[in-house]
């Protein structure tokens, strides 16, 4: 892998790891069921594209 898409790919689990965090932070914050289970599905898939990216290192 060059140095350039190595930056690609810590760039891609930085912004994978911010997503992660921010619907697990809303989820917390939400009270209705049916959204709160929305931003937790997001969060587990946005867990498997950072293993995904992590996979490529």
């Amino acid at each position: 892998m060059t140095e350039k898409e190595l930056l690609y790919v810590q760039d891609a689990l930085g912004h994978e790891q911010y997503f992660k965090t921010q619907c697990r932070d809303t989820a917390s914050r939400i009270q209705d069921g049916e959204l709160k289970r929305f931003a937790q599905q997001l969060e587990q898939k946005h867990s498997e594209i950072f293993r995904s990216f992590l996979g490529l290192l």
